[in-house]
């Protein structure tokens, strides 16, 4: 674990962990995102965000140094469902795109509890029916996400795969893919994660859900079924408390025959690839990313 990381870790323990135990509105969880992304994110060099409409609500196409035409990256942004933003997300995916050479959009789906489920995977699945109809062929397009966005990445993902119309590959980052709370990492790694607080995680998800069942595949993609699935990649921490979400669904996957690689990283805190440019443990997982991309994409390793 480098110095950076470990320094990390600490000031997350400090920080982020209190307050997420605290806070109980979205809109004061929305604007602090907002407000940390201003001030703490770093975007990678030569970035160009430009806004855009896909399916009739706002995205962001982003961009860093060559990009390869026709090839993108479709992310979903995290936020437990109630917070975040393409603009959130903004540095972390310009260092995906300029890593992988490719256009990386991300949309700004409904968030709850205004909009509980389905919208938010509505929205998912008309931002991908949006790229394909301005263009792009699905076998061009790589879903990717993280944490709740990972989730509805996966859901989109079991729709897809289920009409028959698969992306090239999906990238789950940290991805939380079991709503119902049954995941042991949440008991098992409480003390050890630096960052998320399982007390809230239940709450959380019933704004999302709103009564509607935590088991249903659509919300919790763990219990869907992939046919036809594309490769797979799961990048989570082993201090995480959703660890046992990627590390069921890789078992799911594999025992389905999902050419599925799942990375365990030992000492990062959730969603960590949101802090390159601080940690080089993040750059590390988002090269794989972009490497694993790359390959879904046909496209030839970078030297």
């Amino acid at each position: 674990m480098s110095l950076q990381l470990t320094l990390l870790n600490a000031a997350l323990r400090l920080t982020t962990k209190p307050y997420l135990r605290k806070v109980s509105e979205p809109e004061k969880l929305r604007n602090d995102m907002e407000r940390w992304a201003r001030y703490g994110a770093r975007s990678a060099p030569c970035t160009v965000a430009v806004p855009m409409t896909l399916a009739g609500r706002p995205a962001l196409s982003i961009r860093s140094g060559k990009t390869i035409p026709d090839k993108v990256i479709l992310h979903f942004h995290g936020g437990a469902f109630i917070a975040g933003s393409p603009n959130t997300h903004k540095a972390m995916l310009s260092r995906l795109a300029r890593l992988a050479q490719v256009e990386v959009i991300a949309p700004a789906y409904r968030l709850a509890p205004e909009h509980p489920y389905p919208a938010a995977l509505n929205d998912a699945e008309a931002a991908f029916e949006d790229l394909v109809t301005k263009g792009y062929a699905a076998e061009n397009i790589v879903l990717s996400g993280d944490s709740a966005g990972a989730g509805l990445a996966l859901s989109l993902l079991a729709r897809l795969c289920k009409a028959g119309h698969p992306p090239a590959g999906i990238i789950a980052l940290s991805p939380w893919t079991d709503l119902t709370g049954a995941s042991p990492s949440l008991v098992l790694l409480e003390d050890r994660d630096p960052m998320l607080a399982a007390e809230r995680m239940e709450e959380v998800a019933q704004y999302y859900l709103n009564g509607h069942r935590a088991d249903d595949p659509a919300v919790s993609p763990l219990y869907a079924s992939y046919p036809n699935c594309p490769p797979v990649l799961l990048q989570t921490s082993e201090r995480d408390i959703l660890r046992d979400d990627a590390m069921f669904l890789e078992h799911k996957l594999r025992d389905a025959g999902v050419d599925v690689t799942l990375q365990l990283w030992p000492d990062a805190p959730h969603v960590w690839q949101m802090f390159d440019g601080w940690v080089p443990e993040a750059r590390a997982a988002l090269r794989d990313a972009a490497d694993f991309a790359r390959k879904c994409l046909s496209l030839p390793a970078r030297n």
